[in-house]
């Protein structure tokens, strides 16, 4: 098979040849030719994507989302893929790629040499050919292409270097490249001066890779092109294809641009650059369509004009004439000389400035939509460049294939974590909040209430129920089940001491006690005469982040809600591997970004929800069965006030992209407070799902420890006052005294089992940074 690389050049008919082989696919397959669809369908720019340096990015990379050297490694992996098996598929004697930024974008041997690698997969014939005209009027052409893209540079950066040798055209050119700075629109191929105008030092750095003799310069004639009969003769001949394939529909041939636009769009980009600097943001179609807007006729750009760029090159014009048979004298002879370039007048009062004030509310507007859809590649690429995000020599380890493939695309998405979300400063530590005095309620009245479902929580309970109560709660329901450490008799003790109701749920049917416990407690007084209802567990705070940190607080600052979706923020073990007798609240401070929509568990809610009679039954995360003639009655509203919409009144138990929300509440769920209670909770299973254990699944998506969060520790002063008075009473005291000795105990006993003490060894070799545990966690989902 012999391979024929159209390199270009830009402005020089590309598009017109790639329109016809695109129309001409199915003839040309018919023939043994190959024009592949997968590199893409005209323009084989995912190709040329590639195979470029990863630190050369361009605006195709940038815009299509390859802006880093990994996501680069999976398109080029993609392409060799596809396009083996497009191969595989026709088996051809040709095949043809075209994309103009072969020749005007690969400039280094590295990325020649790349291109050379994957095409010798299927052929070592490979012939580059490339269409080519006289520089000044190439030059013309491809600088109003330029200004449309946002260059702000004048002509006068080309002509500054019109003195230079011949043979350092092209490294001027690459000097005067900018630093890549995508926000300021910094690309090479728009700012910069076009190296590959040097067309005798082209052909040398492809023919250095390809091979000497595989180079073809041919002419570029606007009205071959643009012909219909007259292109297709010129397509056949280019890459000696059969003659009777037919011809394409003439179209009209390009213009030169009209020099008063020129201006207008020269000095349009220096105002749009300036917004950049002040950290707006203007999509590329925006750009565009903003400088067509300014468009005005006029003389046009005048090639002759740059006869000092066309006197760098006569002489090695004509050199290339003579070596090519197919590139033609009148292609490469230059305009007839005019006075040397100046900008024009931009023509009828111009005044850009004017332009720009009417400009600017549509470039603000695009200013938030580009940030949000850009956001996770702009943090990328500044943290990381263009090489991208690189693994933790852990994670290297412990990752599994799919989640090594993932991290990258994450990197740069929209499910990329962090914790740029609200208002609160949560990292710092605040003036303890005082002590509130208790309600008083009305007779038959049970307040706010909290129903709760346990096993084998001993420990934790009495901080629990002292917390909670700090913070406004009046009643407690508390159901258990096949409970060994203590915790029947710490509720039991706890009710006869007035705090709590506890009911045992050892008897439990269906397929889960919880949801049996939730069922059977609509038949209870404290229930039935509850003002709100909140079902959480005993690893679960209502962190309350507004007034004093009390219900009433909460209440007060959205009146009119009737449901709190309170968003879980996941505690990890703050590198707490022993169990403690001591404040949940005060040892784990480190947790989840905010800004987490994967995987699904990071923002699930449960719900505070006023008892109005608006839903017959509620669940595990909340309230169900709203009556219809309800429904108008429902504000549901998100931890910071805000309306969730209609959707949630009926569905749903976790907050979205646009549901999110933390500022006055937020759920902190320690779900595995030490390593050692771990071991514990996965002996024991779960209290909702009795079939499922917890292995290091639930480890690596529970333990997150990245961001400081100590909002809640304000509560530990009335939380401790309130659970020293528990505990004054002695029968409690020792309750809880053997409570946790039963849990030293079976902990000391798990390290002894080799299953149990290869997950804790394993559970604390498993560091990652929050990307990585967002791969590696979304992979296991796809993987059980």
């Amino acid at each position: 098979m012999r391979i024929y690389l159209h390199i270009g050049m830009d402005t020089c008919g590309v598009s017109r040849v790639q329109k016809f082989l695109d129309a001409k696919r199915d003839q040309l397959a018919g023939k043994g030719v190959l024009y592949p669809i997968k590199p893409g369908r005209q323009n084989h720019t995912r190709l040329y994507m590639a195979v470029s340096d990863p630190e050369n990015v361009d605006v195709l990379r940038w815009n299509r989302g390859y802006a880093t050297a990994a996501l680069q490694a999976n398109l080029r992996m993609a392409v060799i893929k596809e396009l083996a098996g497009e191969v595989a598929k026709s088996a051809p004697t040709t095949m043809i790629l075209s994309a103009n930024q072969f020749g005007s974008a690969l400039r280094t041997p590295s990325e020649l040499g790349r291109l050379h690698d994957i095409l010798r997969q299927f052929s070592d014939d490979i012939r580059i050919v490339a269409h080519v005209e006289e520089q000044s009027r190439v030059l013309m052409r491809h600088y109003f292409e330029q200004l449309l893209a946002g260059r702000t540079a004048s002509l006068k950066l080309e002509l500054g270097i019109a003195g230079a040798d011949p043979q350092d055209w092209a490294e001027e050119c690459i000097d005067m490249m900018p630093r890549l700075n995508p926000l300021m629109n910094e690309f090479a191929e728009v700012q910069a001066p076009a190296f590959w105008l040097d067309y005798a030092g082209l052909q040398k750095r492809w023919e250095d890779v390809f091979g000497a003799g595989c180079f073809s310069f041919r002419s570029y004639d606007p009205e071959t092109f643009y012909g219909d009969d007259s292109l297709a003769q010129e397509v056949c001949a280019a890459f000696d294809l059969p003659k009777n394939i037919g011809k394409i529909d003439a179209a009209r041939a390009p213009t030169p641009a009209p020099a008063p636009w020129a201006t207008r769009a020269r000095q349009m980009n220096l105002l749009f650059s300036k917004a950049l600097a002040k950290e707006r943001l203007i999509p590329r179609q925006l750009w565009r369509k903003l400088l067509i807007e300014v468009g005005i006729g006029g003389a046009p750009l005048q090639a002759g004009a740059l006869s000092p760029i066309s006197n760098i090159f006569k002489a090695s014009n004509a050199a290339l004439v003579q070596a090519h048979p197919a590139l033609s004298a009148k292609a490469m002879t230059p305009d007839a000389p005019l006075d040397d370039w100046t900008e024009a007048n931009p023509e009828r009062g111009f005044r850009a400035t004017q332009y720009m004030c009417v400009f600017l509310p549509r470039i603000d507007a695009a200013t938030i939509e580009e940030r949000e859809k850009r956001a996770a590649a702009i943090e990328a690429l500044a943290a990381h460049g263009a090489e991208g995000p690189k693994l933790s020599p852990v994670a290297e380890k412990l990752l599994p294939p799919l989640a090594k493939d993932n991290y990258p695309k994450l990197a740069v998405g929209r499910f990329a974590p962090h914790n740029k979300l609200g208002h609160v400063e949560e990292d710092t530590a605040q003036s303890p909040y005082p002590a509130m005095t208790p309600h008083e309620l009305p007779k038959g009245k049970t307040g706010n209430v909290i129903v709760g479902c346990m096993k084998n929580e001993g420990p934790y309970i009495l901080e629990w129920v002292a917390y909670h109560r700090a913070i406004g709660v009046d009643n407690f329901l508390i159901y258990t089940n096949d409970c060994s450490d203590g915790t029947d008799e710490i509720l039991g003790r706890l009710m006869e001491l007035g705090v709590i109701e506890h009911r045992l749920n050892n008897d439990w049917k269906g397929n889960s006690p919880q949801q049996y416990a939730l069922n059977q407690s609509l038949k209870e007084p404290v229930i039935m005469n509850a003002d709100w209802i909140a079902h959480i567990d005993v690893d679960e705070f209502m962190n309350i982040r507004t007034g004093n940190g009390t219900l009433d607080d909460l209440f007060a600052a959205a009146p009119d809600a009737t449901a709190w979706a309170m968003t879980w923020r996941l505690f990890g073990h703050n590198d707490v591997t022993q169990f403690a007798d001591d404040l949940v609240i005060g040892q784990f401070d480190h947790c989840a970004p905010k800004y987490c929509p994967k995987p699904h568990t990071v923002w699930g809610f449960k719900t505070m929800f006023r008892n109005d009679g608006a839903y017959e039954k509620f669940s595990c995360h909340r309230p169900n069965k709203l009556d219809p003639a309800r429904a108008a009655d429902i504000k549901w509203v998100n931890g910071s006030g805000k309306d969730m919409g209609e959707e949630v009144k009926e569905n749903g138990w976790r907050s979205g992209l646009g549901t999110i929300g933390y500022d006055l509440i937020q759920l902190n769920h320690y779900a595995l407070r030490s390593a050692e209670s771990y071991l514990i909770k996965r002996q024991r299973g779960r209290a909702l799902h009795v079939d499922r254990s917890i292995g290091i699944n639930y480890w690596v998506r529970m333990d997150w420890n990245q961001h400081k969060d100590v909002s809640i520790q304000r509560n530990i002063e009335r939380t401790r006052v309130e659970l020293d008075r528990l505990l004054a009473d002695d029968v409690l005291r020792d309750h809880h005294a053997r409570a946790v000795d039963w849990h030293r105990a079976k902990a000391a006993e798990l390290h002894q089992n080799p299953e149990f003490e290869t997950l804790y060894e394993q559970a604390l070799e498993t560091k990652l940074d929050d990307l990585e545990r967002v791969a590696f966690a979304l992979a296991l989902d796809l993987e059980s």
